[in-house]
């Protein structure tokens, strides 16, 4: 007798289960498709368990699941808002792989050589003459770097906007990611807030920006690729004579692993509150 009731309970837990997986996919599917649009409130979980016919507990565990992908926030006396963030959402698919697969800093570095090149073919297409001076404007403003701070703000808006003007949404989005790891790992390998190794890295790649930025003015997408792919190639060299090398530092570095950790924590604190 009680083996038919541990039986019969473990059935009711997996279908519930299985109930909770399916509301969940219906939410998401509505998230995703912009019928709960970011910022939305979520009905209350009375409401949402009278219109899927369940408990309470099925919609919180499935509210639960939307919350850990990053979909939803609950909000303390307030109930559950939609939070769908396409850079949330790439930060804690990408930041999952990094982690379950123990991807390298020299690997994420190297992808994002990758995108810009192919980010800059189709700027050279498609960004508008606003848009590619806007681009000469962020590298000019590392002519010169007399502040630690200002010179990672600067590089990571050059590298986002080189991504954005080519005007496909999701590369721009996995792009802004790497973009921001590349500019913290740069800095904390460094050895922190020194003046000397941001002129050293980013005031020696000033040519090559800028050599990028002429190849787009002049709309020859194969060149700003080249462009690209050599200012990328000399970034990882001078990244990796610094202090820590980068071909050596895996998920299982503290300091590597606290940056992923950090950065999807900065997207994820970002979402409207």
């Amino acid at each position: 007798m009680t083996d038919d009731v541990n039986k019969a309970q473990a059935f009711h837990r997996f279908e519930r289960g299985r109930v909770a997986d399916r509301i969940f996919e219906d939410l998401r599917n509505q998230i995703l498709r912009g019928a709960l649009p970011d910022g939305a409130r979520l009905p209350a979980e009375r409401d949402l368990a009278d219109q899927y016919g369940v408990s309470g507990a099925t919609v919180r565990e499935a509210v639960r699941a939307l919350t850990a992908m990053g979909l939803v926030s609950v909000r303390h006396g307030s109930g559950s808002f939609v939070t769908a963030s396409a850079d949330a959402m790439i930060a804690v698919s990408i930041a999952s792989v990094i982690q379950l697969k123990g991807v390298g800093a020299a690997e994420v570095l190297g992808l994002l050589g990758v995108l810009n090149a192919h980010a800059v073919q189709l700027a050279a297409r498609s960004a508008s003459e606003e848009e590619i001076a806007s681009l000469r404007a962020a590298a000019e403003k590392l002519v010169v770097i007399d502040s630690v701070d200002r010179a990672a703000a600067d590089l990571k808006q050059f590298l986002r906007r080189l991504s954005e003007i080519s005007h496909s949404a999701l590369l721009a989005a996995l792009c802004r990611f790497f973009a921001d790891v590349q500019v913290e790992l740069a800095f904390a390998m460094s050895g922190g807030p020194k003046l000397a190794d941001w002129q050293r890295i980013a005031g020696a790649l000033h040519a090559q920006r800028i050599a990028v930025v002429e190849a787009l003015e002049a709309r020859d997408g194969e060149r700003a690729a080249d462009m690209v792919t050599i200012y990328h190639a000399r970034a990882l060299e001078l990244v990796t004579t610094s202090p820590r090398e980068a071909e050596e530092i895996k998920v299982s570095d503290p300091l590597y692993s606290q940056l992923i950790a950090s950065l999807l924590n900065t997207r994820l604190a970002s979402q409207p509150q």
